[in-house]
């Protein structure tokens, strides 16, 4: 993939880089909003890693506007220290396709423009601020999940395990992807909190209905299909 950062911190940007090109991607850079910006609206990318804040006058916010108003339908990841919900509601409404809140990992950076790459590719149009998988589907915002037109009541962390695995359907996420992105563990604790909240979730998003969406790969991990 050809890629696009507009990142003003070295460490950060360093960090990304490294990754991406280490995963096979062509990387250009930029470290300020006016430099990103004339890059991003003259030059063709699969996808736009852009910092929330940056150094100028032209900040994360301003190019994504940007491109949305050229009818540029790029996908862009926004990066940002900013956890606040408005801040990430601000960056959808502008136009964002998703928000990851630094400090990061690299396998969830990597997910996440995995996901955003395949389905811009499958369908541009899909709204976003909402993932979908045949008759499920979750509303980013509102953290709220629907089967078939039924709400679905879900604890915190058993929505983030529903969102990690619908941004990576058809994939397999191993434990480890799991204890990394969903409970933010860089060691194995030794327990079986996976089991139980994917047991959880089958029992809420799988056993109502008939038809399982959740599978266990054997000796891999799980993955979300129909």
């Amino acid at each position: 993939m050809r890629i696009l950062l507009v990142e003003d911190d070295p460490t950060v940007k360093s960090f990304i880089v490294r990754g991406l090109k280490e995963a096979g991607h062509s990387v250009e850079y930029a470290d300020n909003g006016k430099d990103g910006l004339a890059l991003a609206t003259n030059v063709q990318f699969d996808i736009i890693i852009l910092d929330r804040m940056l150094p100028s006058d032209v900040d994360g916010l301003h190019i994504v506007e940007a491109l949305r108003k050229k009818n540029d339908a790029t996908p862009v990841l926004l990066l940002s220290a900013l956890s606040d919900v408005d801040e990430k509601v601000a960056g959808l409404q502008a136009g964002a396709d998703d928000y990851v809140t630094k400090p990061f990992s690299f396998s969830e950076l990597q997910a996440r423009i995995d996901a955003l790459v395949r389905r811009n590719r499958n369908d541009p149009q899909l709204p976003l601020t909402r993932l979908a998988i045949g008759d499920l589907e979750i509303d980013l915002l509102s953290r709220t999940a629907k089967r078939a037109g039924q709400k679905i009541d879900l604890q915190p962390r058993e929505f983030r395990l529903l969102e990690f695995l619908m941004r990576n359907a058809g994939q397999v996420v191993t434990r480890t992807m799991l204890l990394e992105n969903v409970w933010d563990y860089h060691f194995d604790p030794q327990t079986n909190v996976i089991d139980v909240h994917i047991s959880r979730l089958r029992q809420k998003i799988d056993k109502p209905f008939g038809r399982p969406l959740v599978h266990t790969i054997r000796n891999a991990g799980y993955m979300l299909q129909e």
